[in-house]
Parts: structure tokens; sequence; C-alpha cells
């Protein structure tokens, strides 16, 4: 094994473009919220890159990705970085440094942690949401993670399509948020419908730019080299997002106004759904998807609001969990073995559906079991949510004892 310097500095760039979209994400999250919990909400993105960095080094990337155990979970041979270094690694991406390799997956647990948070905004105990964050990394992303991807995971093992982290991510966060949110209960006034009006839209906005431009390395980057395929994914992944943003643009229009906010909202949607697909799929095939993933999570997010019984805030699951569903269903349907060497549905394997349809039920159903075991003990023990008092004067004070505009006198 040969360290490439082309692959090595494409995946640099791909790792240092993931890692800023937890940055993106915290003002993507902080702009829909009340100015009263701004920086609460970036905090809680934000602080997951330091507390995941730290676990993914200590053992997370050992028992996501370490030499395998009955198909579900690393071994700790890899714990503290042992065993790895500069060379290559003999089982994953072989043309870069192992460092690198691990690396760029941390970037991949960092903002599956922090894509949760936009479920209990505005309510949660910061204190709880990191004992919750450091346990749920531990035994559910972890173990997913070597599922799907590690060598000798068991739904790796069984051929399931997932280039980017169609399950890992994005149906593992959503169905988490669902969960956890549950057990939290709404916020103060949602049952009443008090209006909940977003701080900031272009905040929104600059997050949602950080995300579709860090959306390249998390796609095209998992190619793991710098050759067609890693282009090829960083079309669809482009596509995706042009073709949700214009469709929920329209749907919008339709229903009422063409929303900034909803602009914003279908581009990530578009670019979530592609993520499993990305490394599989003709560009063009792209385009369907993006159409498909709007439409379905618009009217998710449209029955959600209207329904006024789950106040999962930003929509974490009408994004990210259905999003996830539909594009791992969508490589099943679209792969092409021109592509990525893998074929679906349309290209001749129809059991690929199926396979796909197994990972998101396990992905979703451990994921919610276990999210709202992890909660409730939490609960129980620590308690999940602030006081009312707390709630009602905002989490950047009561948690934080800072104010995102202005000081105190």
């Amino acid at each position: 094994m040969q360290i490439n310097s082309g692959d090595t500095a494409w995946l640099l760039i791909a790792t240092a473009l993931v890692m800023l979209m937890t940055p993106g994400l915290a003002f993507f999250y902080g702009g829909m919220v009340r100015q009263k919990n701004l920086l609460s909400t970036l905090m809680m993105s934000f602080v997951m890159l330091g507390l995941i960095s730290i676990l993914w080094a200590f053992y997370g990337y050992s028992v996501s990705f370490g030499p395998d155990f009955k198909g579900l979970f690393g071994g700790l041979q890899w714990a503290g970085l042992m065993n790895v270094g500069m060379e290559p690694s003999n089982i994953y991406a072989t043309t870069i440094p192992h460092f690198l390799f691990m690396m760029f997956q941390a970037t991949f647990a960092i903002i599956t942690v922090a894509l949760i948070t936009g479920g209990v905004v505005e309510r949660i105990r910061f204190s709880s949401l990191l004992i919750f964050s450091a346990i749920w990394f531990t035994v559910v992303y972890c173990p997913i993670a070597h599922w799907v991807w590690g060598s000798g995971g068991w739904l790796a093992n069984l051929g399931v399509l997932d280039f980017a982290g169609g399950t890992v991510v994005h149906i593992n966060a959503g169905f988490a948020a669902l969960a956890i949110a549950l057990v939290l209960g709404p916020r103060r006034g949602f049952e009443e419908r008090e209006a909940m009006e977003p701080n900031s839209i272009p905040y929104v906005v600059l997050g949602t730019a950080l995300l579709w431009f860090g959306w390249f390395g998390f796609n095209a980057g998992s190619a793991l080299a710098a050759n067609g395929l890693a282009a090829s994914a960083f079309a669809s992944t482009n596509f995706a997002g042009a073709s949700a943003a214009i469709t929920w643009l329209i749907l919008g229009w339709i229903h009422r106004r063409p929303s900034v906010l909803g602009v914003a909202t279908g581009a990530v949607v578009g670019l979530a759904t592609v993520t499993p697909a990305s490394g599989f799929i003709h560009p063009m095939s792209a385009i369907p998807i993006g159409i498909g993933a709007a439409v379905i999570s618009y009217y998710v997010m449209l029955w959600r609001n209207k329904s006024n019984r789950i106040d999962e805030s930003l929509d974490v699951f009408a994004c990210h969990g259905v999003g996830g569903t539909v594009g791992m269903i969508a490589t099943g349907l679209l792969a092409t073995s021109a592509i990525g060497g893998k074929s679906g549905l349309i290209d001749g394997n129809g059991a690929q559906v199926l396979v796909q349809l197994l990972a998101v039920a396990v992905t979703a159903g451990y994921s919610f079991g276990v999210t709202w075991v992890i909660a409730k003990v939490i609960d129980a023990t620590f308690g999940l949510r602030v006081r009312n008092e707390e709630e009602m004067v905002g989490l950047d004070i009561s948690q934080h004892g800072e104010r995102a505009y202005g000081g105190f006198s």
C-alpha cells in the first residue's frame, strides 16, 4: 500500500468541508429559533465539535471501524488511536493515511449528534444534553456505523448500499430526534399555537450555504479518492439540492408565497436524501430524487404542523428521517453498475430494494427505541427539561448567562 498524494489532498479538503458543516448547522438551526434561545442553539451544535471529537479518539473510532466482533461492533484494538498511524489502513482507504480516514469519519459522527439537537431546542437542559449525547454516541451511533460501514458489519455483509450516510447519519439522527422530542414534551405555548417566529432567516440562509458547500466533501469525499466516482457524487449532490430547493419553492408558492425559509429547507432535504445514493446513481437521477424528497418531506412537515401533536422543533425527522428513508429506497431503485459498480431494481437487481428496506427498518427501530430509553433514564435521574421560568426567560440566559445581542448594563 502506497499513499497517493492526490487522494490525500482531496480527503484533507473533504474532511475540512464536512467539519465546516457543523458550524453551518448551528447557524441553520440558530436562525430558526427565537432570539432568547439563539446562543443556546448555536452552542448545542458547536459543542459537539469538542465532545464527540474526544470520545471518537478514545474509543468511538475503534468501536465503529475497529476489527469486527460478530458483525455488531469493532473491538478496542484501535482505542486511543493505537495501531492507527500515518500509513494507510489495510482495511479502509488504502491510498490515504489511516489518521486521515479516521478524521474524515470523525466529522460524520460529530454532525450526526449535532443534527439531533434540532428536535430539542428551546427547552432542554444543557448538562442533560451533554450526558445524552455521550451515551447516544456510544450505544447508538458507533454500533450502527459499524453495521453499515465497518469491515464485517452485518448490514455491510448483506450488501446494503449507503454511500455517505442515509442510515448512519440521517435516519439515525431523524428518528433519534423524534424519540427524545416525545420524551421531552412540547415547548411552552406550542399546543396553544403561540407564535414562535425565526429570529434570523439570514442566519438560516448562511447555514444552508455552508451545509451545501460542505456536502460536497460529505458525499464526494466518501469516494475516498480523487477520481471519477467523486466527481459523479459531487454532481449528484448539487442537482439533488437544487431540484429539491426549487420544488419546495413551487409548493410554497402554490400554498401561499415563495418562502426564503422554505427554499433553504428544501435544499437541505434534497442534499440529505441523495446522500446514500450519491455514489451509486447517474447524476441525472439525482433530480427526481430531489423532487420526490421535497414533496414527501413538505407534506410530512405540513401534517405535523397542522396536527399540532408533536413538537419536534426544527423538523429533523421530516428533513432527515424521512429524507434518509426516501434516499435509501431510491438507491435500491436507481443504483447503476456503470457508476458505483452496484445495481438496483431498474438495473436488474430487484432484491437490492429489500436489502435497503431492511436497513431502513433496523436503523429506524434501533435508533428510536434506544434513544427513547436513554432519554427516559436521563429524565428520571438528572431531568431533561429546564424549569418553566428558565424556559420563559430563554436558554441563553438561564443555561449560559449570555445574550446573543447586547449585554447586561
